[in-house]
């Protein structure tokens, strides 16, 4: 028997009568069947969250049951597709029924019809967990998609076969504990609020590399971390959100825009499928899942698109992968959470935001990491970058201080940095990652072993600059000594020649680590040489005149293939001061 509705507040419907409701159970609200989710029960009467807008529906209309919680559909054809907040795929929609999306429609999130061909690798008669591998699909040229045991089964694999299937067939048949037979399909549905098990969650050690030369050096984030961009409007988070999209160091990535503006989505529509994955050459949509959730779209279902997206990346770290999620923006799932306990009449907390908010963005954060899964001893990681719109750049926000204390890396975009078009516009003194410590065997081993000692030696000359900045505005340049100038001048070397990056150029987009490495020890360098040619009193102007200042400004754009022009600018640097001291000497 159907509910009906009693109450529609915006997003909020409340249905009395239901059949055995449970919380966060989806439900179809109204004669034309929106999609909901019970997100709370007293009595008789049942409280929902409806994902579509609720514009002419009213008291009486029927709620249904379907039994099921907000669910994801997992299996090969994710890759490459474009969803709303409830996994609804945007471009079947487009194509079937226009470009605006009618209410109640649904279609199913992965293609029933097309056909894949499976090669089982596991064997009849083993013994099988949740999250072994059964065998896999070639899903695109780059990804292989290892079907797996869902999570929630486990037993004797009775039999299997390769064939040709759809994700409905009937691939093979286990047998659980109490004799009761499943069939294995090559895909499963999954709750979205559940993290995924696996078999054990350990310490990261090797970084995310993102190409972005003031992330990898200065604030390093580590494969299986959780990061967080803070910045007011128009500083740059969505820019840097794309890089990190485009060049982080991870095999699938799932880019979640929730509740930001619809132009910067279609940016992202327009420019991945024309962009080329680093690694293969292939189009870089074939490691690539997008989910829409933009700011015209229901504000209810940015809740659902954060969870969606996290869901479906956790997927793909159980077969095995490295896999990176960017959520645009947190704040904007929290000003829907903050609708939602309005409408329900629930005690506000700071700033009107419910009281669970930090308990909501903890359970989201707290699902990244570098795990050992059911699949495989190989170790795979999910790391989660999460951007934050405060009102005004405030980080006292709410939602800003209940992130980071859920996230090791914080970095802190600056609007006067942006509007001086310093890109990225992370400010160097305030920002921080709690991981670099944790990497320094792989930077020795892999990089240098001077580069935590190069990285601490930068951060000390640009923390000197921020001090030294405060004794010239009150007595001028001219009253500081020579070492202190050439302190300021090698300061604003590093912001310019080095952490100063142009994501649309060619070359300067992307850097190696070894290339950072040699960039820094190049501008160290000519730091430490030029202090001992002062401490030998040699004037600061002719220090500055040498021409191997504008070798160490286009050090940038060399490509990686011409690294060894950089390695030549350290020998000029060396060069360039011989000739000081063999001048010097003559004189």
């Amino acid at each position: 028997m159907a509910g009906k509705i009693i109450k529609v507040s915006g997003p909020l419907v409340v249905a009395r009568s239901l059949e055995n409701p449970m919380m966060y159970e989806v439900v179809k609200v109204g004669e034309i069947g929106l999609f909901g989710e019970i997100i709370g029960i007293n009595g008789d009467e049942a409280s929902i969250q409806v994902y579509e807008q609720t514009e002419g529906v009213g008291p009486g209309e029927p709620v249904v049951n379907t039994g099921n919680q907000l669910s994801v559909e997992l299996g090969p054809g994710l890759i490459k597709q474009i969803y709303d907040g409830i996994q609804r795929p945007l471009d079947v929609i487009s194509n079937k029924y226009g470009d605006f999306i009618a209410r109640g429609i649904s279609e199913p999130p992965i293609s029933y019809d097309k056909k894949w061909y499976f090669t089982a690798t596991a064997k009849p008669g083993e013994k099988l967990q949740g999250g072994q591998r059964l065998g896999y699909v070639e899903e695109t040229e780059i990804v292989r998609h290892w079907v797996m045991v869902p999570p929630n089964l486990s037993g004797e694999l009775l039999d299997i076969s390769s064939g040709t299937y759809t994700v409905k067939d009937t691939i093979g048949t286990l047998k659980d504990s109490f004799d009761e037979k499943h069939i294995l399909r090559l895909a499963h549905k999954w709750p979205v609020r559940q993290g995924r098990p696996f078999k054990r969650k350990i310490n990261p050690t090797i970084p995310l590399i993102t190409g972005q030369r003031v992330l990898d050096t200065f604030f390093p984030l580590a494969k299986g971390g959780s990061a967080c961009i803070p910045g007011p409007f128009g500083s740059g988070k969505t820019v840097v959100q794309h890089q990190l999209a485009k060049w982080a160091d991870a095999e699938i990535i799932v880019y979640v825009g929730c509740g930001e503006r619809g132009n910067e989505m279609t940016d992202v529509l327009i420019e991945f499928p024309e962009l080329k994955d680093p690694k293969s050459g292939r189009p870089l949509m074939e490691r690539t899942i997008l989910i829409a959730n933009t700011s015209n779209m229901p504000v209810a279902a940015r809740e659902a698109s954060v969870f969606t997206g996290i869901t479906l990346a956790e997927y793909y770290r159980d077969m095995g992968y490295n896999v990176a999620l960017m959520a645009d923006s947190t704040s904007r799932w929290a000003e829907a959470m903050r609708e939602i306990s309005g409408r329900l009449e629930e005690m506000p907390g700071e700033e009107g935001y419910p009281a669970y908010l930090a308990s909501r963005i903890s359970e989201f954060y707290e699902r990244a990491g570098l795990v050992i899964p059911f699949g495989s001893d190989e170790e795979a990681s999910l790391s989660v970058i999460g951007a934050v719109s405060p009102p005004g750049g405030d980080l006292s926000d709410p939602v800003v201080q209940a992130t980071l204390r859920e996230v090791r890396v914080f970095w802190g975009l600056d609007a006067k940095l942006a509007y001086a078009r310093h890109f990225p516009a992370i400010n160097w003194l305030s920002s921080y990652s709690l991981y670099s410590d944790l990497m320094n065997n792989f930077y020795n081993n892999e990089v240098s072993e001077l580069w935590l000692k190069n990285r601490q030696a930068a951060l000390r000359i640009l923390q000197e600059e921020s001090e030294l900045e405060e004794i010239v505005r009150l007595v001028g340049i001219d009253a500081l000594s020579p070492k202190d100038r050439l302190t300021l001048e090698i300061a604003r070397s590093i912001k310019e020649d080095f952490l100063h990056q142009n994501a649309f150029h060619e070359v300067d987009t992307y850097t190696s680590l070894k290339k950072q490495f040699l960039m820094l020890e190049s501008i160290l360098l000519f730091f430490t040489l030029a202090m001992e040619a002062i401490a030998a009193d040699v004037p600061l102007d002719l220090i500055l005149e040498q021409e191997v200042r504008e070798e160490i400004a286009r050090m940038k754009y060399h490509p990686e293939e011409e690294i060894d022009k950089i390695k030549a600018v350290q020998d000029s640097i060396r060069t360039a001061f011989d000739e000081i001291k063999t001048r010097r000497a003559s004189a």
